[in-house]
């Protein structure tokens, strides 16, 4: 399927980018600033995070926000602070991608270590979870608001030594599900994106062997995350779609 938006398609938007520091989230933040969006710079790391900001203001897109975090370490008080933080300079939220995750290490199930294990769970579910909760209340207060999480292929069939990374992108898909079905009479839609294999860090980690000159980049699978932050997807919710199909 072809996913295109107009120019100006997110302009007004106020949309939070997790992991906007590199790799995906870094491109999603600033194509949505292209389109018209300010967007609210999210990761553990304020050089990276910085980077995207200036890549943005250089553009003479709309001024970008920074929050550092991370995401292994926040509890439930840094998010309902980051919450009250977005409130008191934008009063809304219209989008968030949750883009930032954990890789952990691949490896026969009976050798997951249980430190690793709960490292990848605190990135890529808990802190996921407890960021959304607290910003539903800022998304209630937009027209037209998007949850977009990340999944990936292992997160829709399991696949051996992905132990970790599978159960917990299993997990994200499954509270994607939950949310889209409790958000179907409201005006947000709630969405994943499998983005497959793609020219990152993460990426390169898990397949070290891989030519990575074969693989997307990050700005060729933008057109999917455009879309579903865009009015143009409103009609899509409760899904999980690959930007990559087979």
């Amino acid at each position: 399927m072809e996913y295109s938006v107009s120019s100006h398609a997110l302009e007004g938007k106020i949309i939070l980018v997790t992991g906007a520091g590199a790799g995906i989230g870094k491109q999603a933040a600033i194509s949505y600033a292209q389109h018209g969006a300010t967007v609210i710079l999210l990761g553990r790391t304020v050089k990276k995070l910085e980077q995207t900001y200036d890549e943005i203001e250089s553009a003479g897109y709309p001024q970008p926000a920074i929050i550092p975090l991370d995401m292994m370490g926040a509890t439930k008080q840094h998010y309902t602070d980051m919450v009250e933080t977005i409130e008191g300079q934008f009063g809304k939220l219209d989008g968030v991608l949750h883009n930032a995750g954990a890789l952990g290490v691949i490896s026969p199930f009976d050798q997951i270590e249980e430190k690793m294990f709960d490292e990848v769970m605190q990135v890529n579910v808990k802190a996921t979870f407890l960021m959304t909760q607290a910003l539903l209340p800022l998304l209630k207060k937009s027209d037209d608001a998007r949850i977009v999480f990340t999944s990936s292929t292992v997160g829709h069939q399991g696949r051996a030594f992905w132990g970790t990374y599978s159960i917990s992108k299993f997990a994200t898909e499954g509270m994607m599900q939950v949310l889209a079905d409790e958000c179907s009479d409201s005006p947000i839609r709630v969405n994943a994106i499998n983005p497959g294999g793609t020219r990152t860090s993460m990426r390169a980690a898990a397949f070290p062997a891989e030519d990575a000159d074969l693989l997307k980049t990050p700005l060729d699978i933008m057109p999917l995350y455009l879309y579903l932050m865009a009015p143009e997807g409103q009609a899509v919710h409760g899904q999980c779609i690959d930007a990559q199909p087979k």
